[in-house]
């Protein structure tokens, strides 16, 4: 049987990176300058696949090996040397894949740290090669600030790396008998794996208010008590999950079909039979490198504790 951990324990992947970002350094190019010795550290990546080491860590390098026509994007200090990654020179070439089963693959055993700081660079790299241009003029920008900005040398502009909000949620009902929880597949998930809806936050709207009218237009229910439980850096591209439950009346659902393939209701017992990865379980459970996963363990964990 599943059990769930304590609340406390519960730590989201892509989070807890041992890294001083050290703004003091990326902004000031001569302490930039410093760092960049015999010390630093590159990590380099392939369309956005990180290189592995046979214990699955990230591969680094030493800045020495930096490619031709390449810049170095700083990370930050860890153990007094610096961390970058690579920036390849824009081609032109279409974007790579942003689910890459490599990456999969890939940050599925990688540890902890490592994945946190993966996270970060293949945002920032992915971001650098989203914004090659001026949003104000149209003017090609450069890289500022150690790659936390790009400046426009037509009109001065700086544009700085910006994450997505997206609410990820459960909804539950409580019928007087059981709780049940919702969950859904969008059409590209494989069959029987289900997560927490999710959608963007949009502008001008509060977190619950997104979690409210994602559960509405998704799903057709009216939702109300929406609580914030964890967040969780997701860089595909740069979006940063708000996990949010909230409750409902009427469980009576309305999909929309161009989002959600199927949803279905789940009671505690379904839920630990998934989590506890039973071939009988009704649903296959989110891994637990996403926080859909963490939202599940907090569900069942407030169930025990009621």
């Amino acid at each position: 049987m599943y059990k769930s951990a304590d609340l406390t324990t519960i730590k989201p992947f892509m989070t807890g990176a041992d890294m001083d970002r050290a703004d003091q350094i990326r902004v000031d190019p001569d302490k930039l300058a410093e760092v960049m010795n015999w010390r630093a550290r590159l990590l380099k990546l392939d369309a956005l696949v990180p290189g592995i080491t046979p214990e699955g860590g990230l591969l680094w390098n030493s800045l020495g090996e930096l490619g031709e026509n390449c810049e170095p994007l700083f990370l930050g200090m860890q153990e007094g040397k610096a961390h970058f990654v690579e920036l390849p020179p824009r081609d032109g070439t279409a974007r790579p894949v942003q689910y890459d089963p490599r990456v999969w693959q890939a940050i599925a055993h990688m540890p902890r740290a490592d994945l946190a700081l993966y996270g970060a660079a293949r945002s920032l790299v992915d971001w650098h090669n989203r914004h090659g241009f001026c949003a104000v003029c149209g003017s090609e920008t450069h890289v500022a600030k150690g790659g936390w900005a790009r400046h426009c040398s037509n009109c001065g502009a700086e544009h700085f790396p910006r994450v997505d909000p997206v609410s990820i949620m459960l909804a539950e009902h409580d019928d007087g008998s059981q709780k049940r929880v919702l969950l859904g597949r969008q059409p590209r998930f494989p069959a029987k794996r289900l997560s927490a809806l999710a959608g963007f936050i949009e502008p001008g709207e509060s977190i619950e208010e997104g979690v409210a009218r994602e559960l509405w237009e998704e799903a057709g229910i009216v939702v109300r008590d929406v609580r914030y439980v964890t967040s969780q850096p997701w860089p595909f591209p740069s979006s940063l999950m708000i996990a949010c439950i909230a409750q409902t009346d009427d469980p009576a659902l309305t999909l929309d079909t161009t989002e959600i393939e199927e949803a279905h209701w789940f009671t505690v017992d379904e839920v630990q039979a998934a989590m506890a990865n039973d071939p009988e379980a009704p649903f296959i459970a989110p891994p637990p490198f996403a926080v859909a996963h963490d939202l599940l363990r907090y569900w069942l964990d407030q169930q025990e504790k009621n």
